[in-house]
């Protein structure tokens, strides 16, 4: 079966850096789309960026100039850098993908930002 699993997340200081990975085994590494959402507590969640297979990407304005994604297809692994991080970038992170009508959600990865 598909698996998507998040790792990277991390306790930061404000400003500070961490990149956070999804690796999928289970199918081809092959998908319309792949995302990262992100769930602050007591927020639904967000759309945070998003890489399209003919490699356009697409980020939510208050991450823009601030977050990277990318993929590493020799890898199966979606990547979100993010940089000079802010506590209100504090949420679960999570990845997506859809392959046709198919939807497809990793568990989630902490982040954690302090000032």
């Amino acid at each position: 079966q598909v698996r998507l699993v998040e790792s990277g997340g991390d306790l930061v200081q404000a400003g500070g850096s961490l990149r956070l990975s999804c690796e999928v085994s289970g199918t081809i590494f092959l998908f319309n789309v792949m995302d990262w959402y992100r769930q602050a507590p007591g927020k639904q969640r967000d759309l945070v960026a998003s890489i399209v297979d003919d490699g356009r990407t697409h980020y939510e304005d208050n991450v823009k100039g601030r977050f990277t994604i990318s993929k590493f297809d020799a890898k199966n692994t979606l990547y979100l850098e993010m940089n000079s991080l802010k506590p209100e970038d504090t949420a679960v992170y999570y990845c997506h993908a859809t392959r046709g009508e198919t939807h497809y959600w990793g568990q989630g990865t902490q982040v954690t930002v302090s000032s």
